[in-house]
């Protein structure tokens, strides 16, 4: 890990992907300390009905089955998906400005962060003289993913309709990502991760938009590579 100049890290990427594991070593490595982007959103969505602010509770609304993706078409639940991550960015930008105001490094990890969201971010930072960050971890086949959460959930059993939902997100992150000039990367070959997430990581700044345009949906596939991993995320 490089020598720590940002001040904030937006790390996003797809449920079941490493994202956790991989804050958890930034963090430790730099002095800074894990957000978890999901509790934000519990927050939200505890404050807010599915009358109130329907997007923001597409899956846990009244008419939602209990697992979505075993029942509904992996392409409707990615739709679903990214409306629910666009609705959540006015949560992620404040998220952004309260860590702004302390001056503490953060890592800000979570499924629900956009592009978008970030790219905002990192314009943000740059405007007011901040260090801030945002890199994407990619994994586009849904079979590894479905091994990680084997691995990670055992007693869930079979996940492969969540994994096909969660490479098809996590290609158009990378997808959206690369539009909005911010870094991907892919989570394989697990053995060079850590170093070339500190490679993006430290050439992130100079790769950040200095306009943060909207984002629309898109489903282009991504290529990854098909070396095995040597990890469990």
């Amino acid at each position: 890990m490089p020598k720590r100049t940002w001040e904030l890290v937006l790390l996003g990427g797809a449920s079941g992907v490493g994202k956790s594991v991989a804050a958890a070593r930034i963090a430790a490595a730099t002095g800074a300390f894990v957000v978890e982007f999901d509790d934000v959103v519990a927050a939200v969505q505890e404050l807010t009905t599915a009358e109130q602010h329907p997007a923001l509770h597409h899956f846990d609304g009244p008419d939602a089955p209990g697992r979505p993706e075993d029942v509904w078409a992996p392409g409707h639940v990615l739709e679903l998906q990214i409306a629910t991550a666009e609705a959540l960015e006015p949560a992620a930008l404040g998220a952004v400005r309260n860590r702004l105001t302390v001056p503490v490094p953060a890592v800000i990890e979570g499924d629900y962060l956009t592009p978008a969201v970030c790219a905002r971010a990192v314009a943000l930072g740059r405007a007011t003289g901040r260090d801030v960050r945002a890199v994407f971890l990619h994994e586009g086949d849904a079979d590894r993913i479905a091994a990680n959460y084997a691995a990670r959930e055992p007693a869930s059993g079979d996940q492969t309709g969540r994994a096909e939902v969660g490479a098809r997100y996590s290609r158009w992150l990378a997808d959206e990502a690369r539009r909005h000039a911010l870094p991907v990367v892919d989570c394989r070959p697990w053995s060079t991760l850590a170093d070339r997430l500190d490679a993006a990581l430290d050439g992130a700044l100079d790769a950040a938009p200095k306009t943060t345009p909207r984002t629309t949906p898109r489903t282009t596939p991504d290529t990854t590579p098909d070396v095995a991993p040597t990890g469990t995320p």
